[in-house]
């Protein structure tokens, strides 16, 4: 292939990743979540698990391990119990939020999330999640050529997954800004029972 193929390849995947990262989801409705709830840290963190997670979808792409499970419907659908079974754990977990007190939100702000735990959040909301990984077997097996050599589709694959954690990095730092999420802080616990039912939805909606 010559080189103005691979990037008008690039572009095309720049797009259309860029159009799935941005639209509502488990993602999406995590980084919310961590952002009122355990602050500017704790959503970064779990922004980086998220482009992590990434890669770990264009691994079973490029080796072919997505194609593997896309077509073994047995074990697609345990992949897709375990990620809807995590999401609804983490939407219960919303749904039991209740009002806090003044000195609970100033303990809470002490009280950092490990950004281990933050990060190991956000890989498996994104490393479960089986539309994500059937979203990158289309994408390596439609848009990108079986020329392409595998160096470069890792590039691709590198690029989505700094992209990825960059666009997630952006929205928590906008949803932290002190004077907005104090403001979302004092109904905290309705915002985070509201993403409660929604992830609870997501996890029905990638189980049925």
């Amino acid at each position: 292939m010559q080189l103005h193929e691979f990037w008008v390849e690039f572009g095309i995947i720049a797009v259309v990743h860029f159009l799935a990262v941005a639209s509502p989801g488990p993602d999406f409705a995590i980084i919310i979540k961590q952002s009122l709830t355990r602050g500017r840290q704790a959503a970064l963190a779990t922004s980086v698990g998220i482009g992590t997670g990434i890669l770990l979808h264009v691994t079973y792409s490029i080796v072919g391990i997505g194609l593997l499970i896309a077509n073994s419907p047995t074990l697609l659908q345990w992949l897709t119990y375990i990620a809807g079974g995590y999401l609804f754990y983490i939407g219960i977990m919303g749904l039991r939020s209740k009002p806090v007190t003044v000195e609970e939100q100033q303990s809470a702000k002490a009280a950092h999330e490990p950004l281990k735990r933050s990060f190991l959040t956000g890989f498996l909301v994104n490393g479960l999640n089986v539309k994500a990984t059937l979203f990158f077997v289309s994408l390596f097996s439609v848009v990108i050529s079986s020329r392409t050599p595998m160096f470069i589709q890792s590039i691709y694959g590198i690029y989505m997954a700094i992209a990825t954690a960059a666009w997630f990095s952006f929205l928590s730092v906008v949803l932290t800004v002190p004077g907005v999420r104090q403001r979302l802080l004092s109904k905290g616990y309705i915002i985070d029972r509201v993403m409660g039912v929604i992830l609870i939805a997501l996890a029905i909606s990638i189980v049925v």
